[in-house]
């Protein structure tokens, strides 16, 4: 779009359908529009990140890095455009929001087909910067030309409408966009009201600025952002399912975007084979999740068990292996989303495997944060079983600290034991053994062991009490088991000498002021 208006003075006044006051009241309006729609594009991209890739301070700090530094780009570059603000506000306010507005999709496809998800991230974060910084120049010229005043007063003006925008964007989006259209669904809506904002009070108030070709041109561009914009949020949901069928080799049978994660689960029919993913991590497949929980709960189980807790573990599996035990008075299950378990509560797949393990009257649930939980419970428990996400991000690697399994000592009855699962000493073998260290810090001692569950690969766990080293060791009236016995116990305690503690390096207990992040990230295409 070109605009053939000819350069006016920067003193000259516009020409203006309402009175000074009231238009500039308009223009603030506008800024204040523009910059919480423009917040929200920011915070959309490192929530995808997020999901998508788990490591939340990574993606937050590429994002804001590089809009930051486009933000100053784009205000000298918008420098060439300030003898025309109007119409160049109305274009890079168009560019904005469709670019903003698809910005979610183009990522999602980037990363599902295209495995350019790195590469797409800084390139949108970098435009859209470049268009965000072009705005405040090309604003501020718009609201002298309406009535001119003091610099410091024109600016303070500005920047409060700008930060008050982005002080209401912020707050949108986790507390309205999300829970109510989700992130596709809402960022494209953003678009869609960015570019109504931007375009029409430019087509509206400033029209006398411009040429009928550029009122053509921009009410053209106005109607190809909405065509686009409206195209994209009627196909969102196809394009969602497409793209996340992409993402898993097996059919998509169950996915849904809970207030925490996504949950998927898949089938293969020829394979009789489900599998759980939280955010594109598998959880479990049916084929040989028997081989993680029986390693995970038998061995805890060898000793004090009348009452037991398990931290995480919402599809009931551990569950299933903790009430094959008549003596079991009492399980607590925390875990913090409340669609996890409904799901492993109502499936009917889920449900053959777990053995419709909630139903049991021994159970109860509390849906909240382990490390939250643990600081307020003053119960205390025979055995515990912490079966929590791995710590590939810090809000997880929170629950792999020393403080943490501090709250896990102080929640252990006497003579109590605790298990741990605690990642693959193969693929992350310094991360393995820095939640041994972890726990030992906290007073724990502890018994390292692992197995191989092919699904996931070698698979690794820690046995402790406070207030020696347990011994591994199956109780006497161990249920019968697909795959666990004392050979198989005992073969679990020797590791290989590349895999031993130091071996790769040393490794370091994890804290809440210097967490240690797992360094791999099990994609959800990997099994067998």
């Amino acid at each position: 779009m070109v605009d053939t208006t000819p350069a006016q003075p920067a003193e000259q006044k516009e020409r203006l359908p309402l009175p000074p006051r009231i238009a500039r009241f308009v223009v603030l309006f506008a800024v204040f529009v523009c910059a919480a729609c423009g917040l929200v594009y920011e915070l959309a991209l490192v929530a995808l990140g997020s999901y998508l890739l788990g490591d939340t301070i990574t993606q937050a700090s590429v994002v804001l890095a590089v809009m930051v530094f486009a933000m100053g780009v784009g205000s000298l570059a918008s420098k060439q455009l300030t003898h025309r603000p109007a119409f160049w506000f109305a274009v890079v306010e168009g560019l904005l929001s469709l670019l903003g507005g698809l910005s979610v999709l183009i990522l999602y496809a980037a990363f599902a087909w295209f495995s350019l998800y790195q590469p797409a991230l800084v390139s949108l974060s970098f435009l859209i910067g470049v268009l965000i910084g072009a705005e405040i120049p090309l604003l501020m010229t718009l609201i002298q030309r309406i009535r001119r005043q003091e610099a410091a007063s024109a600016v303070a003006d500005l920047f409060a409408a700008d930060y008050v925008g982005g002080l209401i964007g912020g707050l949108a989006f986790p507390f309205l966009l999300l829970p109510v259209f989700g992130l596709l669904e809402g960022v494209l809506l953003v678009g869609i009201l960015n570019a109504v904002t931007g375009i029409a009070i430019v087509l509206w108030l400033f029209r006398h600025s411009l040429t009928r070709g550029g009122r053509i041109g921009l009410a053209a561009g106005l109607a190809l952002v909405m065509a686009v914009s409206g195209s994209a949020l009627a196909l969102s949901e196809r394009f969602e399912v497409d793209a996340r069928q992409a993402l898993y080799r097996d059919p998509v049978v169950y996915a849904e975007r809970s207030d925490y994660q996504e949950i998927v689960l898949t089938e293969n029919l020829a394979r009789t084979d489900l599998r759980l993913f939280l955010n594109g991590d598998l959880q479990f497949s049916s084929l040989d999740e028997y081989r993680y929980h029986e390693s995970l709960v038998h061995p805890v189980m060898n000793g004090p068990r009348r009452t037991v807790l398990v931290l995480g573990g919402g599809d009931g599996l551990a569950l299933r292996e903790i009430l094959e035990y008549a003596d079991v008075a009492r399980v607590v299950l925390v875990d913090l989303d409340p669609a996890v378990v409904d799901l492993a509560r109502t499936h009917p797949r889920i449900t053959a495997l777990n053995r419709d393990a909630f139903a049991d009257e021994r159970v109860t649930v509390v849906h909240d944060d382990a490390f939250t939980w643990l600081r307020t419970t003053t119960e205390q428990f025979d055995a515990i079983v912490v079966d929590l996400p791995d710590p590939d991000d810090v809000n997880t690697a929170k629950l792999y600290s020393v403080e943490f399994y501090g709250l896990v000592r102080q929640a252990m009855a006497e003579e109590a034991r605790v298990v741990v699962q605690a990642g693959s000493p193969y693929f992350a073998s310094r991360a393995y053994w820095s939640v041994g260290q972890s726990m030992e810090e906290a007073g724990l001692h502890t018994t390292p062991y692992h197995v191989d569950v092919p699904s996931f690969g070698d698979w690794g766990f820690f046995l402790a009490a406070t207030d020696r080293a347990p011994a591994l060791t199956l109780p006497d009236d161990l249920p019968d088991t697909d795959f666990l016995d004392a050979a198989v116990l005992h073969a679990a305690q020797v590791f290989p000498k590349d895999r031993r503690p130091g071996a790769q390096g040393e490794s370091q207990p994890s804290t809440l002021l210097n967490p240690r992040i797992i360094d791999y990230h099990r994609t959800a295409w990997e099994g067998y």
